[in-house]
Formats: structure tokens, C-alpha cells, sequence
């Protein structure tokens, strides 16, 4: 089952990506844990990849496509992936088709968790009240401020992934404001009719 799970941060990606991982002893693959691995192994990727971020710069779309291309020839990935945080633009989308094609396979799903904005910020800003109710550090990511920023930012850049797997058929939206079983079955429903 390889599949991509698209939607705003705090959507649920996360929380449903574990779910999957365990129901169909796939990995989650996360573009930046990727980079880190290859990286730390000194593949032949992995060195470029770290010479562009130790020079400062991002590493480019052929890079993140070679390490995809690399990471899912391993022996866990060999009956799915679930791809998060990736494809973020059109030009990734279009490279993840054609990287996949010269392997032979292609994507069973694309599924966008469709979330109220709004609701989203109430729920980080709830998020963040109770865990310093409970006397914990806020993490980073449930600061209001910078989660406003991260919405802006996928609003901006990564917004346009959906239109382009719709415009091919192959995207499946979710209601993501619903309760946390109640998406998880929706999936699993938009999976098993892509296996039929």
C-alpha cells in the first residue's frame, strides 16, 4: 500500500500515519528523517545531500526524489510507504510520479485530511493551554504564533498538491475534524477499495 497523506499541520497526519504503519506493518517516511539517515550512512545521496545543508542551502527535489528512490528498496518499505510532508509542490509531485514509474509501481491513495482552519488554531491554542496546565513545555510546534506561520506557509507553498492529484483523479478527501476513529475508518475504507 503506498500512499500519500496530505493536509495542514495538526491535521492528524501523524496520528493516523501510526495507525496505518501498525494496521499494515508499512513505514512512515518523512522526508527530513530520510535526509538525517542518508546522511549518517554516507550513501552516495546522502554525501551530496550533506554538502548542500552543511553549505546552508536546501537540498533540491532531485536529492529528496534520489533519497525516496533509495529508502523504499528497503526490505520494510517492499509492501508500501506512507509518504508525509512529501510531495509539498507540483514539480515533487510530477518527479514522485515519474521516480516511481521507472520503478514500476505507482501510488494506491492519496488522501487529504480536509480541516477547519479556524478550528485548527483553537485546537493548538487548547493543545498548548493544557499541556502549561499541567506544567509541561509547550512543544514548539503548539505555539500559536509559529503554528499561524507553518499554516501560512502550507496554505502557500503546499495548498497546490491537492488540485493536482484531483485534476489525475487519484485524490480521496477526509473529513479530518471528525473524531480520531471515525477518520481512521474512512481511510481504511478509501484502502480497501483501492485494493479492489
Amino acid at each position: 500500500m503506498r500512499m500519500i497523506l496530505l493536509g495542514p499541520p495538526a491535521a492528524g497526519k501523524g496520528t493516523q500515519s501510526k495507525r496505518l504503519m501498525d494496521a499494515y506493518g508499512i513505514p512512515q517516511l518523512a522526508t527530513g528523517d530520510m535526509l538525517r539517515a542518508a546522511v549518517a550512512a554516507g550513501t552516495p545521496i546522502g554525501i551530496q545531500a550533506k554538502a548542500v545543508m552543511e553549505g546552508g542551502g536546501l537540498v533540491s527535489d532531485d536529492i529528496v526524489i534520489g533519497i525516496i528512490a533509495e529508502r523504499i528498496e528497503h526490505e520494510d518499505a517492499r509492501k508500501g510507504f506512507i509518504l508525509d510532508g512529501f510531495p509539498r509542490t507540483v514539480a515533487q509531485a510530477e518527479a514522485l510520479d515519474e521516480m516511481l514509474a521507472a520503478k514500476g509501481l505507482k501510488l494506491d491513495a492519496v488522501i487529504e485530511l480536509v480541516v477547519d482552519q479556524t478550528a485548527l488554531v483553537q485546537r493548538v491554542m487548547t493543545r498548548a493551554a493544557e499541556t502549561q496546565a499541567r506544567g509541561e513545555p509547550v512543544r514548539k510546534d503548539d505555539d500559536p504564533e509559529i503554528f499561524k506561520t507553518r499554516l501560512a506557509a502550507h496554505n502557500r507553498d503546499t495548498a497546490v498538491v491537492a488540485p493536482f492529484y484531483d485534476q489525475r483523479g487519484a485524490l480521496k478527501r477526509i473529513d479530518g475534524m471528525q473524531p480520531i476513529d471515525v477518520v481512521s475508518a474512512g481511510i481504511d475504507q478509501i484502502l480497501h477499495a483501492a485494493k479492489h
